[in-house]
């Protein structure tokens, strides 16, 4: 990325210098996702600013051949950004396989001390227990589903037509 950083202006290069290895091991997961953000407005931009350019070269020139050169410091700058894109997405992705590693051992900790909030849990057991009769599944066809969905869209349509 370092052969890139003559073609950058100074608002552009602090933005890169925020990519360097401690400060970006120093970010949280919200404040990665925030540089991610802005580096992608600022790969985009670029990128764009590039390719609108590089069609009018070809239109004046002819020929994309001919219209090559002509853009080299906007394709440079658009392919430091996207380096840097790489670079922020990465580490956001390993930050992420982390913090979920983490986050599966903690509730895996959980279920093995009995705290679950599963379905066979001591708390749940005496939320859903009542006087009443015990439902059953019944499985059918769709044809129950289908007449109460026709049933509320004709009531849908009558509602519309009321508030005429």
């Amino acid at each position: 990325m370092d052969d890139y950083l003559w073609v950058l202006k100074d608002s552009e290069r602090d933005l890169i210098r925020e990519l360097e290895p401690e400060r970006l091991n120093a970010l949280e997961e919200d404040e990665l996702l925030n540089l991610h953000k802005r580096v992608r407005r600022a790969r985009n931009k670029h990128t764009t600013n590039y390719r609108r350019k590089a069609a009018r070269t070809v239109q004046q020139t002819g020929g994309r051949g001919a219209a090559h050169p002509k853009g080299a410091k906007d394709r440079l700058r658009a392919e430091a950004f996207e380096e840097a894109l790489s670079i922020v997405s990465a580490r956001l992705a390993k930050l992420a396989h982390q913090q979920s590693a983490a986050l599966k051992k903690q509730r895996l900790a959980q279920a093995r001390a009995g705290r679950s909030t599963g379905p066979g849990s001591d708390d749940n057991a005496s939320a859903t227990s009542s006087a009443g009769r015990a439902r059953t599944h019944a499985k059918t066809t769709g044809g129950v589903k289908r007449d109460a969905s026709s049933t509320a869209a004709g009531a849908r349509r009558q509602a519309k037509k009321d508030a005429r």
